[in-house]
């Protein structure tokens, strides 16, 4: 590979040919035009002696050759090293930027913070920050990611070795009941892989979304006919409240809609039967809220945040051992609302005492 010739040099090469070209351009203007000029103005004085014309002659070219002499010396001096700590300056920087790039490469994230030399400089330092930050977030998903879903895939699998070693020696009959045990795990891993791509995607804003205009009641209306069903068969009430008035929203339905059913699988997982559930869509400002409110487990305090965390559960146990839900499901909703620019929270007064989720969505006003 050619050696490349460094910053610096280039510009110190480049500020040595301007100082070359002034002084030369000095130098010829004070040797032919300076003379010439002097001549005419002592002419134009009415001075014609020759010899006191000569003396002058003499004097100015003496004092021009020290004077110009002077000036180049410093002039050259002081460019050179203003030239080459100019060259320093900015070389020094754009080092450490290529270093911090080239460490990228080897997976040394962390980035080299330099001085700030100019705006432009400064600049490029913030978008290489946060590159950096974004790389190192990114990594550290990753490894969380595969830790996380080492542990999930243990116990389905675990599960299905068991009703196949127990198969193998003759230890359990191969019943109908046995076989839906072995396809409920399995359904438990497609499950998982599918929400394990849409996480991924999710937590890399790389979800794609296909908004259209629709509206909030519609959105309510179409969850609770979906989940009222599952609501049925266990016994539990699932009430809705629409507030019956335009609340125009431009998202993709389809994500949203998977939003709600999730919130609603949540709260019909850890409410019991007879207890209640409401979904509710109103109005707040500029925003749309879609509520989900039901009677049963509650949070505790320290639950309201890490809810939303990547495989978190509320009953480790018994999410376990049922194969309901993956630990992904709010962290997907999560990520599809901050898609649409909103926001979901969680509150509840605490354990037993049920629990609230709630979905802000901007109106499409401009659209309306």
């Amino acid at each position: 590979m050619r050696q490349r010739t460094s910053l610096a040099r280039r510009l110190m090469t480049v500020q040595v040919l301007v100082i070359g070209l002034g002084i030369a351009t000095l130098i010829v203007t004070a040797g032919l035009l300076t003379p010439r000029l002097f001549s005419q103005h002592l002419y134009a004085a009415g001075e014609t002696d020759r010899a006191v014309q000569s003396h002058a002659m003499q004097a100015l070219s003496s004092s021009l050759a020290i004077g110009v002499l002077l000036a180049v010396v410093v002039s050259v001096s002081a460019a050179i090293v203003a030239s080459w700590l100019l060259a320093r300056r900015i070389a020094q920087p754009l080092e450490r930027l290529a270093e911090a790039a080239e460490g990228v490469e080897s997976g040394a994230l962390k980035f080299v913070d330099e001085t700030r030399f100019t705006s432009e400089m400064s600049q490029l330092f913030d978008s290489l920050e946060d590159m950096s930050e974004r790389l190192e977030r990114a990594s550290a998903n990753r490894n969380q990611l595969m830790s996380d879903l080492s542990h999930e895939l243990r116990t389905p699998l675990a599960t299905l070795e068991a009703h196949v070693d127990a198969l193998e020696d003759g230890m359990i009959a191969p019943t109908a009941d046995t076989y839906q045990g072995m396809r409920d795990q399995i359904a438990r891993l497609r499950r998982l892989a599918m929400d394990v791509r849409v996480a991924a995607a999710a937590q890399e804003h790389a979800l794609e979304l296909h908004p259209v205009r629709t509206d909030a009641d519609r959105l309510a209306l179409a969850a609770h006919a979906t989940a009222a069903p599952r609501y049925a068969a266990k016994g539990v009430e699932l009430g809705l409240d629409v507030s019956g008035q335009p609340m125009p929203l431009r998202c993709d339905a389809e994500r949203v809609h998977q939003v709600l059913a999730n919130l609603l699988d949540n709260s019909l997982r850890h409410t019991p039967s007879g207890g209640s559930v409401r979904l509710s869509a109103r109005p707040a400002g500029t925003d749309a809220l879609l509520i989900v409110e039901d009677s049963g487990e509650g949070l505790a305090p320290g639950q309201l945040q890490r809810i939303f965390e990547r495989f978190y559960r509320v009953d480790s146990s018994r999410s376990t051992f049922d194969g309901s839900g993956s630990g992904l499901g709010l962290t997907i909703a999560q990520a599809i609302v901050a898609g649409h620019g909103g926001t979901i929270t969680a509150y509840s007064d605490g354990l037993g005492k049920g629990s609230r989720f709630t979905i802000a969505l901007p109106l499409d006003v401009a659209g309306a």
